[in-house]
């Protein structure tokens, strides 16, 4: 069973990958009292994280201008990057005692390519995430950077372009690239 953590003072919330474009892991990373917590995810969900983030930090917080933060927790993915577990779901609450933004993931169970898991019967490991406003528009910031970094996409449809080239569905089949 994977190890579960609450971490509800942090000194750094980031997310970075690892490879190339087209080959790219992605991971996100919280470090509180010198510990590394390291997780894996997709890119849809860094990408819909930073999102919804951006969504409701206006609605939370009384900081006037959180576009100005844009380094304050921009730092790279600290190394050896090993992932405690893979995040399935991602959920997003809002302590208004503490004023904090809480990010609480939770474990994807691994499952070979004929199982089926009945999300009741699995018992996976969950992290929590206590956020400042400041540290929240540090990620969004960074999440976006991440996400805009990679594969360019086709003028025509929108897919990625790899580095070999891109068959476009809009051409049929012919490589415009």
């Amino acid at each position: 069973m994977s190890t579960s953590f609450d971490l509800p003072n942090l000194d750094h919330f980031i997310t970075g990958t690892v490879g190339e474009p087209g080959a790219r892991v992605f991971y996100l990373q919280a470090v509180a009292n010198n510990q590394v917590f390291t997780l894996r995810l997709e890119k849809l969900q860094v990408a819909a994280l930073a999102q919804y983030l951006a969504a409701i930090i206006g609605d939370v917080t009384n900081v006037s201008d959180l576009t100005e933060i844009k380094t304050t927790d921009n730092i790279e993915l600290i190394q050896p990057v090993v992932p405690e577990w893979v995040i399935g779901q991602i959920n997003v609450t809002y302590d208004e005692i503490a004023k904090q933004i809480v990010v609480i993931a939770e474990e994807m169970p691994e499952l070979s390519d004929d199982e089926v898991v009945d999300p009741d019967d699995f018992d996976g490991a969950t992290a929590s995430f206590r956020l400042t406003p400041e540290q929240v528009a540090a990620f969004i910031y960074q999440a976006s950077m991440e996400v805009a970094a990679g594969r360019p996409p086709c003028m025509l449809c929108g897919r990625p372009i790899d580095p070999e080239g891109h068959v476009c569905i809009k051409t049929n089949g012919h490589k415009p690239h």
